[in-house]
């Protein structure tokens, strides 16, 4: 059976984003949102973020010429009025990442739907725009979620993996993501017997994530790198995403984009072409037989 291939510009082989979620202190704050502990340890860890990691992450981007996307929790925003902004002026695509980092599991729709809407007020408060992607808080998603997002004009959502290159799900483009080219399973260590295990060094992980970025040209993948600040702004791992993304960027078959141009792309050269719906109703139709049967 042949395989439909994903049309890229130019003819490309494959694509490539870099993108970034600020979390800082949201994840933290979500979770004691009933009280927080007498403890600095963790968030120390986390406010490294916004106080070094993102601009030492910026300035590499600077030096290799390439531009990212960068999903902002609104209380982050809130805590670090100069994030937003800043972003902007130095060219990068803002956009949306829940208020608290809300885990999905956790919330109700109306909750959801109230932390987009608080989201959406802040960053057209701080910057004057209006975000045009969303990425969900620990990359889960549910339909409803997806036509919230569609409601307020949001034109695609970056936290599913149902391709390795943009389609369409519920109606919204989706430019997808992967767990094994995000920097937490192999970094994010918190110590205090939280973690099962230490983190990687930066250099295992540049291996895997080139042999990954080889290996996905041959199907048109597009690689969407995934940082956090306070885990890659880190003096070695910095190091390590400038030599990766440096040969990224080096290769003319390849198209170096952020999340927004990839789908403005996939709705000019293909949008029809991958499309899926969620499902839900009909696998959950097939338990319901298969409990009767």
């Amino acid at each position: 059976m042949d395989r439909p291939r994903y049309i890229w510009p130019e003819g490309k082989r494959s694509a490539a984003c870099f993108s970034v979620d600020v979390d800082a202190e949201a994840p933290y704050l979500w979770t004691h949102r009933a009280g927080l502990p007498p403890h600095l340890g963790q968030l120390e860890q986390r406010r490294f973020g916004p106080r070094e990691g993102i601009w030492r992450i910026l300035d590499m981007l600077d030096r290799v010429g390439i531009k990212g996307s960068f999903y902002v929790p609104s209380v982050v925003a809130e805590l670090h009025p100069e994030l937003l902004p800043a972003l902007c002026e130095r060219g990068h695509e803002i956009g949306l990442h829940g208020h608290l980092h809300e885990l999905v599991a956790e919330i109700t729709d109306d909750q959801f739907q109230a932390a987009l809407d608080r989201s959406l007020e802040v960053f057209k408060a701080q910057t004057g725009m209006v975000p045009c992607g969303f990425r969900s808080p620990a990359w889960e998603m549910t339909p409803a979620m997806i036509a919230a997002l569609k409601s307020r004009g949001l034109r695609y959502d970056s936290s599913l993996m149902g391709y390795d290159h943009p389609y369409e799900i519920g109606g919204l483009v989706q430019v997808p993501v992967q767990w094994q080219i995000d920097d937490a399973i192999y970094f994010k260590f918190q110590g205090g017997g939280a973690d099962r295990w230490p983190p990687e060094p930066a250099r295992a992980v540049e291996a895997g994530w080139r042999d990954e970025f080889e290996a996905g040209r041959d199907f048109c993948q597009l690689f969407t790198i995934t940082v956090h600040p306070w885990v890659s702004g880190r003096a070695q791992r910095v190091a390590m995403l400038e030599r990766v993304l440096t040969h990224i960027a080096a290769q003319d078959d390849v198209w170096f984009a952020t999340a927004s141009r990839i789908a403005e792309w996939h709705l000019t050269a293909n949008a029809g072409r991958f499309v899926v719906e969620t499902g839900l109703d009909t696998l959950a139709a097939r338990l319901d037989r298969e409990a009767g049967a």
